[in-house]
């Protein structure tokens, strides 16, 4: 008989993720009534929005029929519309709790949010009991399922009416047993702009997990039409946007402007509602060129935008865009150094071949090299950090480009004072076409992410490191 006057509530059950819930059910001799979803009373309680897209309805005509145990590629929130249930669910995801088992009892009254990869089984204890449950994928033929046997010994489920005695699918009864399942992997993530100088590092970064996808720019374009059918977005659990258009002088140009717009503004809102359409983690690279450089301090997560070019421009928009995501983290950072041309390998470069260059002087920030951008982004993932804005760079003391570019003649065995030092407006007073304006203070506030448990590499030990490599 279905309990009357329970508090909305959730009990955790063991099993990471697996929460069964009290719902409260109003009744009199006409019946009842409940409210079975409630996303607004349930999120403030701590379920996760998982965003339900289909709800299907089981419906069992006699005492005992039992189905499962089916572990599968989407979260599921399962609850009762009539009669009650045993029901049973085990732990078949990759990790320490793989094989735990929860058993419970429900009716009306209770539900239970059930996670992707945790298999689920029940066994009917009354006659005409609808079994309804809502599930945040549609069904689909290319879906990828892990099951086990209802007659494990392992789990040794104590099923109430013994299996020899109840409605079994033959289908159910073949499924192997524990020792032979092999457990479902984790969403998969996917690392786009692979082949850029930060796409090398996540590669780097990312060597050791089976789990992780990369793919340039050639294999997936954002600017596709077709972006929205280029993948199963369901199976990917994080996407990390490693590419963009970087060119800022040339952003100053008509091409340029379109060429810019279009890959970090309209490719990363089409990315942006595909995330947030599927619960993907977006995380996106930003950059100091949102702000204008002329706060005297360093710039914190939440200072608002103002760009002075059109790239800034972009990266503002795009910023704007993943932070509709429900779920994303916004990288910014400045001063990037990483495989390929790049400002500290030109120095040095200079400085073997006896050439005596002027570098600016009145731009100031840290350097922030690639494989310390990757190792930031693995981090927040990994840590489950709140979703948000955080600014990573290389810490210590704030450099000039002409300070470093001293730095790299030192530790390269040069005489530093062969660099010269002079203003922005002074070294591209003889540049050939347009010249993006550069944000004269590009330091950024590093004390969010610190806070999550990360330490920013120092920028000077980082340079030493890299100019050895």
């Amino acid at each position: 008989m279905t309990e009357f006057g329970k508090q909305l509530g959730s009990i955790e059950t063991g099993i990471p993720g697996l929460v069964l819930w009290e719902l409260p059910v109003h009744g009199d001799s006409r019946g009842w009534f409940k409210e079975n979803w409630q996303r607004e009373k349930m999120t403030a309680l701590g379920l996760d929005d998982f965003g339900p897209v289909q709800n299907n309805i089981s419906f069992n005509d006699a005492v005992g029929t039992t189905r499962g145990i089916h572990a599968e590629p989407w979260d599921k929130w399962v609850s009762i519309a009539s009669g009650r249930i045993f029901g049973a669910w085990v732990d078949l995801r990759e990790g320490p709790t793989f094989g735990k088992v929860f058993t419970a009892e429900i009716d009306p009254s209770r539900a239970i949010f059930v996670p992707r990869g945790v298999g689920n089984a029940y066994q009917t204890l009354e006659a005409d009991t609808a079994y309804v449950y809502l599930v945040n994928d549609h069904w689909s033929p290319a879906a990828t399922y892990t099951f086990l046997n209802l007659a494990d010994e392992t789990a040794a489920i104590d099923w109430p009416i013994p299996l020899d005695q109840v409605e079994i699918s033959a289908k159910d009864l073949a499924h192997p047993r524990l020792a032979d399942v092999a457990p479902m992997q984790p969403r998969k993530t996917l690392v786009l702009g692979a082949n850029g100088q930060l796409g090398r590092a996540l590669r780097a970064e990312f060597a050791d997990a089976g789990h992780v996808e990369f793919a340039s720019r050639d294999e997936l374009d954002l600017s596709s039409p077709e972006l929205a059918s280029a993948r199963r977005w369901r199976d990917y659990g994080v996407v990390i946007n490693a590419g963009a258009y970087t060119a800022v002088d040339l952003a100053e140009t008509p091409e340029g402007r379109r060429d810019a717009w279009a890959a970090n503004v309209t490719g990363v809102a089409a990315l942006s509602r595909i995330a947030a359409d599927h619960g993907i983690t977006l995380v996106h690279v930003s950059s100091d060129y949102v702000f204008d450089g002329t706060y005297d301090g360093e710039h914190s997560e939440d200072e608002a935008y103002s760009p002075l070019g059109v790239y800034g421009q972009t990266k503002a928009a795009g910023d704007a865009a993943v932070a509709t995501v429900p779920r994303h983290y916004i990288i910014r950072t400045s001063w990037v150094i990483g495989e390929g041309k790049n400002f500290v390998r030109t120095m040095a470069s200079l400085a073997d071949r006896g050439v005596d260059p002027k570098v600016v002087d009145d731009q100031f920030g840290r350097l922030t090299f690639t494989d310390e951008i990757a190792r930031g982004i693995r981090h927040l993932i990994d840590s489950d950090s709140p979703s948000g804005v955080y600014n990573l760079t290389g810490s210590g003391e704030p450099q000039s480009w002409a300070a470093i570019a001293r730095r790299v003649f030192e530790l390269s065995g040069h005489d530093p004072q062969r660099v010269t030092g002079v203003s922005t407006t002074e070294y591209f007073s003889a540049a050939v076409g347009p010249v993006a304006p550069r944000p004269a203070n590009s330091l950024l506030d590093l004390s969010k992410i610190i806070a999550t448990g990360f330490a920013p590499a120092d920028a000077d030990a980082s340079l030493r490191a890299y100019l050895r490599r």
